[in-house]
């Protein structure tokens, strides 16, 4: 594919920093990055919103699951960055998936770990990211859907630009189950849309 550059995170390139934070490339063969995977994969709050397909309980899943990852952004599919603060401490996870070049769109998704939760940790990375989104990959529209009743997700959607458009309805699985589905509201973003001041800026 001609265009697959654009979407892998280069070392050797500047990596996506402001706010306070740093976007980086997780490491599969790193024990501790596997790990902090994994910490926030089996964090309660982290389950009752998520529902992955597969749930990785042992380093060995959380680095094949790193792997993954690392193969999508080579083929154009997804960008998944570790959140870190300026000294290289992990705070969580943001992502661009299903990104579609064509119709120059990417669906957002995040997490934080406990410890630091609190701190505008998802709405910095959220507007880290769909900066580097827009500037970087020339997508136009950004979508963000959480499990209606996550209201922390709702606030940090809004604060971050993405406007609400709606419910969609039975669009996500239900916490733990493969069986049962849950409504969703979803928020979107678009390259023209004015860029909010970030949380604690000065």
């Amino acid at each position: 594919m001609a265009h697959t550059h654009m979407y892998t995170v280069d070392p050797a390139l500047p990596e996506p920093g402001g706010h306070g934070l740093r976007l980086r490339a997780w490491d599969a063969g790193s024990d501790a990055d596997a790990e902090l995977w994994r910490r926030g994969h089996l964090d309660p709050d982290f389950r009752r919103w998520n529902t992955p397909l597969k749930l990785w309980t042992d380093l060995a899943g959380a680095r094949e699951a790193l792997r993954a990852r690392a193969r999508d952004a080579a083929d154009g599919r997804s960008v998944t960055f570790r959140v870190t603060d300026e000294s290289g401490t992990t705070l969580g996870e943001i992502g661009l998936g299903e990104i579609s070049r064509q119709l120059k769109t990417a669906r957002v998704g995040y997490w934080v770990l406990p410890e630091a939760r609190g701190r505008g940790v998802a709405t910095r990375a959220l507007l880290l990211a769909s900066r580097w989104a827009c500037a970087e990959l020339g997508l136009h529209r950004l979508e963000l859907g959480h499990a209606v009743g996550h209201d922390a997700s709702c606030r940090v959607a809004e604060r971050s630009g993405y406007r609400a458009e709606g419910t969609l309805r039975e669009a996500m699985f239900e916490a733990g189950r493969h069986d049962a589905f849950r409504d969703v509201h979803l928020h979107a973003r678009l390259a023209t849309d004015e860029e909010p001041t970030p949380p604690g800026a000065r």
